[in-house]
């Protein structure tokens, strides 16, 4: 049964912001210390498909052994979101302006430095771009008509001078590539952040496959064409999966560990307790004024959600016509 986004959004808010401010300041005293941590080094490429692939990407290497050390290019303007833009810009996420004469600077200095990270590592690149939109898919597909290349169905064209760079640099300390496939099942609706606030669950399928980077092409004008080969398999492979619902591989449920669980509701008991003994302390609710001033903070996290799911949608990422000159200059 569905929830009232009201019952939810001021306490999953509340214990979003401040849960994340606690941890922002660990991270802020750890970043002048010690680094994040984690389990095996690897380039892990995907397709764009939802607008929470950067949750479900957080899950696999949750589930892996290896959060602490995620990272991943990202937008520029994600590390301004408070908390968990603070969050990514703390574990040293690379922050890029869909610019390569802007970029091509800040990504090799970026990728260089991942040499002297002191904990394994996952880096994420969505070398499509943008999220997957039928408008994007539709300029794709123009595009691809006008060079003669093979019209996408399920995927947009790979950008590729990022994944080249990311290739050339990491050659000699990351072991592998990662090709992940995300798709949602046709009887599945589309996964959201409003969704999940909602209480309304959503099926997502993910195939990963291992390649060896010592078996990477050497140049760089190969490995462009392996990352646009792999977006073509890719779309087959799509194909395969919403004619028949599987990938023709054996399924295996991540699960739902208990120990995410109780971790989580012994954040929010915490921090009840905390927020009942400040109340008590401050005697915040025993004025008008105090009223009023618990009232424009409760706003403030109905606010700070509200801006954060929209800027998760996909309707409102970069416009077709942007897709299409990118692609174009790429």
């Amino acid at each position: 049964m569905a929830i009232p986004l009201v019952l939810v959004v001021l306490p999953l808010g509340l214990l979003f912001l401040l849960s994340g401010l606690i941890v922002n300041t660990i991270q802020a005293i750890l970043f002048v210390t010690i680094r994040p941590f984690s389990k095996k080094h690897a380039l892990v490429i995907s397709n764009h498909r939802s607008d929470i692939d950067w949750l479900i990407g957080w899950i696999l290497a949750q589930r892996s052994g290896c959060l602490g050390s995620a990272l991943a290019m990202m937008k520029k303007s994600s590390k301004f979101l408070p908390v968990i833009g603070w969050s990514m810009w703390f574990a040293e996420y690379l922050f890029l302006e869909r610019s390569w004469a802007k970029d091509e600077k800040t990504l090799k200095w970026g990728l260089q430095r991942l040499k002297d990270f002191p904990r394994p590592f996952w880096l994420a690149l969505f070398v499509e771009g943008t999220r997957f939109t039928p408008a994007k898919l539709l300029a794709a597909q123009e595009y691809a008509a006008s060079q003669g290349l093979p019209a996408p169905r399920n995927v947009l064209i790979p950008r590729t001078k990022g994944f080249v760079s990311a290739v050339s640099i990491m050659r000699d300390f990351v072991p592998a590539i990662y090709d992940t496939t995300v798709i949602v099942p046709k009887d599945s609706p589309q996964p959201t952040m409003l969704r999940i606030l909602k209480g309304q669950p959503s099926v997502i399928h993910v195939r990963m496959k291992r390649h060896a980077m010592s078996e990477m092409p050497k140049s760089d004008e190969d490995v462009s064409k392996w990352c646009k080969d792999i977006f073509v398999a890719k779309d087959a492979l799509l194909d395969k999966h919403l004619a028949t619902g599987t990938f023709d591989e054996e399924i295996r449920p991540i699960g739902r560990p208990v120990k995410s669980l109780l971790v989580t509701l012994f954040w929010a008991c915490l921090l009840l307790f905390g927020a009942i003994q400040f109340f008590k302390w401050t005697q915040l609710l025993s004025t008008w004024r105090g009223v009023a001033f618990t009232a424009a903070g409760m706003a403030l996290v109905t606010g700070v959600m509200h801006v954060f799911i929209m800027f998760t949608q996909a309707e409102r990422s970069s416009s077709a016509r942007a897709a299409r000159n990118r692609v174009k200059k790429e």
